[in-house]
């Protein structure tokens, strides 16, 4: 059978207050140079995305756009490893300067270390 890369409502963090149960009990914390993760574990049976990217860390409608395919993407293909968690994804300042390829690169790790994390 072939795995689900869909992004489905029921993957994402739709309401202000999924948003906010994530930022009032973080209970996993990774980042990088230009992204944040903040998790927190859920009772559903896969892991939900929300993401924030701030107009005053990333300026261009176009590059905000770019960075949150980018995102997605990279959510959709590790979804299946991932545990069940509920993860608010925030970019920092001057995350739209790097190449998809360096984007890519630096969110496949960002996932494999949260999973790391998630399974302590």
């Amino acid at each position: 059978m072939l795995a689900d890369f869909t992004f489905p409502k029921e993957v994402r963090l739709l309401t202000a207050f999924d948003y906010s149960n994530v930022f009032q009990d973080v209970q996993l914390r990774v980042s990088s140079k230009n992204f944040l993760i903040l998790a927190r574990n859920n009772e559903k049976d896969h892991p939900r995305l929300g993401i924030i990217i701030a107009k005053k860390n990333v300026k261009l409608a176009a590059e905000r756009n770019r960075l949150k395919r980018q995102l997605r993407e990279t959510f959709r293909k590790q979804r299946q490893i991932l545990p069940s968690l509920d993860i608010v994804l925030l970019a920092k300042k001057g995350a739209d300067s790097y190449s998809n390829t360096l984007i890519t690169k630096e969110l496949d790790y960002l996932w494999q270390k949260l999973k790391h994390k998630a399974s302590k």
